[in-house]
């Protein structure tokens, strides 16, 4: 495997958190998760920096965090589910490390989203169908699509490093799991 830096992106719920434990553990490298460093910064929930700052402020944010990861190398990066879709954001992740889109379907998505808040852009169902069908455009930019729905996070950590030994050396390109 040539890749020395992996982004995890997919939508809310995916599983990029728990995937990028199990993987960290298996390739005996570091990870992070942007939304965890964003609460950490601001000492505020996800869902409190945006209902006291708004969903710009907080995209803001996650640009100064992939800043901040970008120097470091052996690393897994769990974004946050909106990451990906901003294209400043996509390029630089396409263009620093192996970009993993973990694909779930949306009906499993639903049932993983809890209804306490924790979640703001899931609140009403009609806009997060629309926000899924938005982001799966974007998602399919990663350089890899490794299909999560009902699969464990160590599943899905043993398909992500198949798919990394038949990566291409060169990175830049999107192409799909064989």
């Amino acid at each position: 495997m040539t890749v020395d830096k992996i982004y995890l992106v997919g939508f809310m719920a995916s599983g990029k958190s728990t995937v990028a434990r199990h993987l960290a553990t298996r390739l005996r490298w570091r990870w992070e998760d942007i939304d965890h460093l964003i609460e950490v910064r601001e000492k505020s929930t996800v869902a409190e920096i945006f209902a006291k700052h708004g969903e710009a402020y907080f995209r803001t944010a996650e640009r100064e965090m992939l800043a901040l990861l970008r120097p470091l190398r052996h690393i897994i990066v769990a974004t946050g589910g909106g990451t990906f879709t901003d294209p400043d954001n996509r390029a630089a992740i396409n263009m620093d490390g192996a970009s993993v889109w973990i694909d779930v379907p949306l009906a499993e998505l639903i049932s993983r989203i809890p209804l306490d808040g924790r979640r703001p852009l899931a609140a009403d169902r009609p806009a997060l169908e629309r926000l899924y069908l938005a982001r799966t455009e974007a998602y399919r930019m990663a350089h890899l699509r490794v299909n999560a729905s009902r699969s464990s996070a160590a599943v899905v950590a043993d398909r992500i490093i198949e798919a990394l030994h038949a990566f291409p050396p060169t990175i830049g390109v999107p192409f799909e799991e064989p």
